[in-house]
């Protein structure tokens, strides 16, 4: 189980590193593409279109936040004995959709919104599971490389 454990571990934050790195370029490069994009998904389901503003600071704000979190699960992958990146990435994950709920119900009731929530509460819950493996498997999971 520990070698299962370990390679469910390292596969799922290498996913996780590549998949952040991906989307965090995507909102760099092209945020009103994918801003757009979930407002034309907006209309059906009866929420207001989110305002698309060309030359925003927020992608800056975005692409450094998907930055820290590709780090966070690279070194997961790179030193899975360590409890603290996985913590760290669920902390952010975790707040990243607490606070899209608060805006969605407070202020801000715009699709990307829930979906954020919605996606990052399931990565938060992921690596909070991949915390509990490793605290229950990692006796011999590699710390540094």
């Amino acid at each position: 189980m520990k070698a299962q454990g370990l390679i469910l571990y390292r596969v799922a934050s290498l996913a996780m590193a590549t998949c952040f790195a991906a989307v965090g370029l995507a909102f760099f490069a092209a945020p009103e593409p994918v801003l757009e994009w979930f407002n034309r998904l907006s209309a059906p389901l009866g929420l207001p279109p989110a305002p698309v503003q060309a030359g925003s600071f927020f992608p800056v704000l975005a692409l450094a936040y998907m930055y820290l979190v590709t780090l966070l699960a690279g070194l997961m992958f790179k030193r899975p004995g360590n409890p603290l990146f996985p913590i760290l990435l669920a902390q952010g994950k975790f707040a990243s959709s607490i606070l899209s709920l608060v805006f969605f119900f407070g202020r801000a009731p715009y699709l990307i919104c829930l979906a954020n929530a919605v996606i990052d509460g399931g990565i938060g819950a992921l690596v909070l599971w991949l915390f509990f493996l490793q605290k229950r498997c990692a006796a011999s999971w590699p710390t540094y490389p």
